[in-house]
């Protein structure tokens, strides 16, 4: 990617008019050329997933919607493009040392598999609480698992400890530029496929994926909408935004662990509080409802912070014309099924 990511400046595009003009930062807008050399990193690795039409959502909105299927993707999630990418730079000694993330499951598969596929140790701690399977699919691809503290931001401070100790290279789940061009290519799949695309609606948790959705699609036309989605049970990003400066949360009542961060990157705000035009919250139970909804409709399964998206459009937080045509961003399907077992349905 040409330039810093970030200079300063005194005027941007932002998410919030309380953001002070005289405290934003200003980004290189990477082009569509740049996700182009990202993406090609990544394969034949990283599955091109399909964008899905949903007639019940289209009628239900009044929009045109497509759903971007990142649940199809290896690992179960776009987790494994960012790794991807960013591991092509690391240098020999950095992959001699080893790896090592923090992760609610998703970005431990993807660093996992990547990991796996360029040679190199990988160690991953994660919440004591999180999903069984992610944990069990994050052992499988070949990581050292080291389970610490009950949410990602306690299982980090484990990860940065290790690496004092240990030395290996530290790979951030989504405040890194590397990580967030990677991440950005489900961006580029969309302008390649659905190049007249009106709106963008993507799941915020740490804010690595709308960071790099926003950047891509912006770069392929600036008048695309971009509208992250959280967790109102844990809107770090919003309440961020809204202070014009990096929030901390003193409690965090979300339970999708996708979406389950007391504080985001600085990058990543940077580049929402620029690129991402609005970003609206709803409580988990309506989440968890859009999960259902998606299954019983879409013939999908998604995790909770993929169904955030349609959570949206279902509660009318998606303010668009009529007829615009929107994609929603499933960014997994790693759910924990193990709760189902033992109940009969038809």
């Amino acid at each position: 990617m040409r330039g810093a990511l970030l200079a300063a400046a005194s005027q941007a595009v932002h998410a919030s008019d309380a953001v002070s003009p005289t405290t934003i930062l200003t980004m290189h807008l990477p082009t569509t050329q740049d996700f182009r050399d990202a993406r090609a990193r990544m394969t034949p690795h990283v599955k091109h997933t399909p964008l899905l039409t949903s007639r019940v959502l289209s009628e239900r909105t009044g929009f045109d919607v497509r759903l971007k299927a990142e649940l199809f993707q290896r690992t179960g999630s776009y987790k494994i493009r960012g790794p991807l990418n960013k591991f092509t730079f690391l240098t020999d000694e950095q992959k001699r040392r080893g790896v090592i993330c923090s992760s609610a499951g998703n970005h431990a598969q993807g660093v996992a598999l990547a990991a796996k596929i360029h040679g190199i140790k990988a160690v991953v701690c994660m919440a004591a609480n999180a999903t069984p399977s992610k944990i069990e699919a994050t052992r499988a691809y070949g990581a050292d698992v080291v389970l610490h503290g009950s949410i990602w931001d306690e299982a980090n401070e484990k990860a940065k400890l290790l690496v004092a100790e240990k030395g290996y290279t530290y790979i951030h789940p989504f405040d890194d530029e590397q990580l967030i061009m990677g991440q950005g290519t489900v961006g580029l799949e969309i302008a390649q496929d659905w190049a007249e695309v009106d709106v963008a609606v993507v799941p915020i948790g740490g804010g690595g994926l709308i960071s790099g959705v926003s950047l891509a699609l912006k770069a392929h036309n600036p008048k695309v909408r971009i509208i992250g989605v959280e967790s109102s049970d844990g809107p770090a990003m919003q309440k961020s935004i809204s202070a014009g400066h990096l929030v901390t949360l003193d409690r965090i009542d979300c339970i999708i662990d996708g979406l389950r961060v007391k504080r985001v990157g600085e990058k990543n705000f940077e580049i929402v509080r620029q690129y991402v035009d609005e970003v609206v919250a709803l409580p988990d139970a309506q989440i968890f409802d859009a999960v259902v909804w998606t299954m019983h409709y879409a013939k999908l399964v998604p995790e909770g912070a993929a169904a955030a998206p349609v959570a949206a459009l279902l509660h009318g937080l998606v303010k668009a014309p009529a007829g615009a045509k929107v994609v929603c961003v499933l960014s997994g399907g790693n759910v924990n099924l193990d709760q189902l077992k033992g109940l009969r349905w038809n």
